[in-house]
């Protein structure tokens, strides 16, 4: 019986998407890592639920609302080791800019007096469907443990790589000053 490789899973939650683009980046190399890993619950695949504990899990995104934190635990509670990859979900990103105003002023300017608004109406969209903003975006770490962070927007495809194969190699994460300089 062939030895089970470990799997991965991946999600966005409060981003952009473009540290997925950046995982998918990594060109052929992703053969290599269909080699090492089998995914789990991610847009890779389109798996929308989890089907086996995972040894790690991708968080890209902050959390804006009470899915996205739903989202986060259920990851917590499947993966044995997660990573924050890119700026949202190490600090909030684009999408904490909403932090400087309150959701009352955010949403009004979304939904109803924005430059670009049309809605006679004046109504703020209320539909139970839509999850519940939460106060303000936090990154992914001041809502569950986070064990290694992977900043950027988004984080090179070197970088990603590299990281995966440590992790999946049990070996020391050792990222050399290039895939990690940001000027």
């Amino acid at each position: 019986m062939p030895a089970t490789k470990p799997r991965i899973a991946t999600t966005s939650l409060a981003g952009c998407f473009g540290c997925h683009m950046s995982l998918l980046d990594i060109d052929e190399r992703i053969l290599q890592l269909a080699e090492l890993v089998d995914f789990d619950k991610s847009p890779i695949d389109d798996y929308k639920q989890f089907t086996q504990h995972c040894a790690v899990g991708l968080i890209e995104g902050g959390c804006c609302n009470e899915e996205n934190v739903a989202v986060l635990r259920d990851f917590r509670t499947h993966c044995d080791v997660l990573v924050s990859i890119g700026d949202c979900a190490t600090m909030g990103g684009i999408p904490a800019l909403r932090n400087m105003v309150t959701i009352e002023e955010c949403m009004q300017e979304a939904y109803v007096s924005g430059p670009s608004v049309y809605n006679p109406s004046g109504k703020v969209p209320d539909n139970p469907e839509v999850p519940l903003l939460l106060d303000k975006v936090y990154p992914a770490h001041e809502v569950v443990k986070i064990d290694y962070h992977l900043p950027g927007c988004p984080p090179p495809a070197d970088t990603l790589f590299a990281a995966l194969v440590a992790l999946l190699s049990d070996e020391p994460i050792k990222l050399p000053y290039q895939l990690i300089k940001y000027d």
